[in-house]
């Protein structure tokens, strides 16, 4: 195939672009920085990748660079848990994702030929938080600052079905692997201060990194899913039972909690994401037979760790 991929240099992105090249898939990087991308996938180890600078949120030339590719994936966007909240940070959390994807849209529908499919992120955040519910593809949506992004992104998104595009939204939870969230915990853990974060009785919908590229290979290669898939492990779990595990794994205690008012202090807002969390299951994606690497999470964090 030949596979456009926005996002490329991120967590997931970087290992979505190993695996393509692996393949033996053809693959054109869009990044706002071509410099980095260079480093990230040097010509030498990445012969297949074709690095391109764009413009997220605007349109130019980059969007021609589109045409005769088979698939897009994009997965660009403000990171949601890295800053604080403050307005600033959270225009720049809904602009580049209602932007951009409207802008990767554009470039689909001008594109000629066009691709076949567009696999565009999400994110269970969709959902709203609850310690009670249970949410699957078919719930509806909550009504905080990051359901009401998430709604925006995928309103993007599916204009590209005006196209005769096929989409595919993956609603990702959050990511476990060599690096991202999991990166942020473990040194409390090393130094045997790991323990629960805020009440623990929050929910936690994991995947691993390895299953959600995976699902986005799959996403971009059959013709049979077309719409909402979660992008989640079917086994999540409470933050008390993910700080277990972990120290299990490790040898560690996980005895020390962290409070809430501390992870408010380095993530206002942000922390939301940790403290109230949602359960969401992958009903509509295990439907298509997706087959799960690592669907406990005392699998996913021994192959990790």
């Amino acid at each position: 195939m030949k596979v456009v991929v926005t996002g490329a240099t991120g967590f997931v992105g970087s290992r979505l672009v190993e695996k393509l090249q692996a393949n033996g898939d053809r693959v054109l990087v869009l990044t706002r920085n071509p410099q980095k991308a260079q480093k990230v996938f040097p010509p030498a180890a990445f012969p297949q990748v074709e690095i391109a600078s764009y413009s997220p949120t605007e349109s130019g030339n980059w969007q021609s660079a589109i045409a005769g590719y088979d698939g897009v994936v994009h997965l660009a966007g403000h990171p949601i848990a890295e800053d604080r909240w403050t307005p600033e940070v959270k225009e720049k959390i809904l602009k580049s994702r209602q932007l951009g994807t409207q802008k990767i849209v554009e470039a689909i529908a001008q594109a000629n030929p066009k691709p076949q499919v567009l696999v565009n992120a999400s994110a269970v955040g969709y959902y709203g938080t609850s310690e009670t519910a249970t949410f699957d593809e078919t719930s509806s949506p909550g009504n905080d600052f990051l359901a009401e992004v998430c709604q925006t992104w995928e309103a993007k998104a599916q204009k590209v079905k005006d196209s005769g595009v096929r989409l595919a939204i993956l609603r990702f939870g959050i990511v476990l692997g060599d690096g991202g969230a999991l990166a942020k915990m473990l040194p409390p853990f090393k130094l045997f201060a790991g323990g629960p974060l805020g009440s623990g009785r929050q929910w936690f919908s994991w995947i691993h990194r390895e299953d959600l590229v995976d699902l986005i290979l799959e996403a971009l290669k059959n013709p049979s899913m077309a719409g909402i898939f979660n992008g989640t492990a079917p086994n999540p779990v409470r933050v008390t039972q993910l700080c277990e595990t972990l120290g299990e794994v490790l040898n560690r205690p996980s005895w020390l909690p962290v409070p809430s008012f501390a992870l408010e202090l380095l993530l206002g807002d942000g922390a939301k994401v940790v403290l109230e969390g949602q359960n969401v299951l992958p009903k509509a994606t295990q439907a298509t037979g997706f087959q799960y690497q690592y669907p406990t999470l005392k699998s996913a964090l021994k192959e990790i760790v």
